[in-house]
């Protein structure tokens, strides 16, 4: 199973809500910053989706397990689930550094497309080897 640190940071106090969490907006922030050095290890890199083809999320599901504070240490981890020919599905744990905490998990469904046709299409050969490689072979 193929892990990538996709993301560190802290959590800051005007990303609270007013019950003194963080609210889910921020955490869904995080996840979009994870998701762009992610897409780069599987070769969708900036380079890449400025071009022709490009990915776009078609479901997200979000759980939330544990709360964040301001002035948390995170880190999101991320990992493949499946890949097939024109979808990356893939999964974004956010973890509170210390105490270690499980807090946010966002499971999304991605489609390759062609901008110029507004239609799916198959990933590039060498994008899905390296999603494959990437992927959580237990999920």
């Amino acid at each position: 199973m193929a892990i990538l640190i996709t993301y560190r940071g802290t959590t800051y106090p005007w990303q609270c809500d007013h019950m003194g969490h963080v609210n889910v907006m921020w955490h869904v922030s995080k996840f979009d910053e994870a998701t762009w050095p992610f897409f780069s290890a599987m070769g969708l890199t900036p380079s890449y989706l400025r071009g022709r083809y490009a990915m776009a999320a078609v479901q997200q599901n979000i759980t939330y397990r544990a709360e964040l504070l301001a002035g948390d240490i995170i880190e999101v981890r991320s990992r493949v689930l499946e890949v097939r020919d024109k979808v990356i599905r893939y999964v974004h744990e956010l973890y509170r550094i210390e105490p270690e905490a499980l807090c946010t998990v966002c499971e999304l469904t991605t489609v390759h497309f062609d901008r110029e046709t507004r239609r799916s299409c198959p990933l590039p050969p060498e994008i899905r080897a390296q999603a494959t490689r990437l992927m959580d072979h237990d999920a």
